[in-house]
């Protein structure tokens, strides 16, 4: 009788969290309806305000918060080869920022796919998804508009893309583990600029205040997904996406983060420069950790931080204090330093 009582209970506990989690992803649902952004209607393109006239100065790197913009040897360029490779680096980074998305796209569509008629989890996913694509197109515009020639991700990341979007079906919570992998990265970043108060040019302005406000929807429901996914994974399972988690983390971010060897050839760059940008100095390191500050909790608070975890965590670079809630300012200064 008593092992009865407590099968009924789990069940109910069971029925209670998937109607809370239910709950959770309609109003996800309701906010993607009722606030949502189309770059063709919110951004005025052709405006003035909007064109990218040579020696614009506001395409310098900000000191404060690109790791780039605040090394001596960046500073003490030619004002011209400042905004040129400010230019070329920030139209990279939205060009990364839309393959990466691309590649979310597609595994999104393959995991919904097979979910069930009603399901609140495909309904969000394909609201997601068409934000997704708002993205990449607003992404692209940007990128047409600063430097054309910017590729984007490194070759060996563009030769796996088809061959990831798979993982949503194969190994679901290892494939949203890579979403916040390249999403939290980016969101931190964007938000650290607009912040930070230092002058960037509208373009730039414009596409992180959009990206970053539904940005905010799509890590909510990566962060509600696999709290709901990885507790009902066998410990097996769990210990192996444990040590993968950190690994992913880590090899998502450099592919973000780290400009594509074309960027370091095309303007010069002295080798000395990349390793202390990435991630050679203590306040290059500190600004790496500081970006898995969430992620760090959440591994945490579903039972992914063990001793062998916690290990890779440091081996990867990437260890340090959870987040006490989600977006938790860095109370340490964020000074990039050479």
């Amino acid at each position: 009788m008593t092992s009865m009582s407590a099968t009924k209970a789990r069940s109910i506990d069971t029925d209670a969290e998937t109607e809370q989690y239910n709950e959770a992803l309609q109003l996800l649902s309701e906010g993607s309806v009722h606030k949502h952004f189309d770059p063709y209607l919110d951004i005025d393109w052709e405006s003035a305000e909007y064109a990218v006239p040579p020696g614009d100065r506001r395409w310098i790197l900000p000191a404060k918060t690109d790791p780039l913009g605040g090394h001596p040897w960046y500073q003490a360029l030619p004002e011209d080869q400042q905004i040129a490779i400010g230019m070329w680096r920030q139209a990279n980074v939205a060009k990364v920022g839309l393959q990466f998305e691309n590649i979310l796209i597609r595994g999104m569509m393959q995991y919904v796919f097979s979910l069930p008629n009603g399901s609140a989890e495909a309904r969000y996913c394909t609201h997601e998804s068409i934000e997704e694509c708002n993205h990449t197109l607003m992404f692209q515009e940007m990128v047409n508009r600063v430097d054309p020639d910017a590729p984007g991700m490194n070759r060996p990341m563009r030769m796996v893309s088809p061959i990831l979007p798979l993982f949503a079906t194969i190994l679901p919570e290892l494939f949203f583990v890579g979403v916040l992998a390249g999403e939290e990265p980016i969101d931190h970043i964007q938000k650290s600029i607009l912040r930070s108060g230092e002058e960037i040019h509208p373009i730039m302005e414009g596409v992180m205040a959009i990206h970053v406000a539904e940005e905010a929807r799509h890590i909510s429901f990566a962060h509600q997904l696999l709290r709901r996914r990885v507790p009902k994974m066998s410990k097996i399972g769990r210990f192996f996406l444990s040590l993968a988690f950190p690994i992913t983390m880590r090899i998502l971010c450099d592919v973000i983060v780290i400009p594509p060897k074309k960027f370091w050839q095309k303007f010069d760059i002295p080798k000395q420069v990349k390793d202390d940008l990435f991630w050679g100095t203590e306040a290059s390191q500190h600004a790496l950790q500081d970006y898995f500050g969430d992620v760090r909790m959440l591994a945490t608070d579903t039972g992914m931080m063990n001793r062998a975890a916690k290990l890779m965590w440091k081996v990867c670079g990437i260890d340090g204090k959870a987040s006490r809630f989600r977006s938790e300012p860095d109370r340490s200064s964020s000074q990039f330093a050479a």
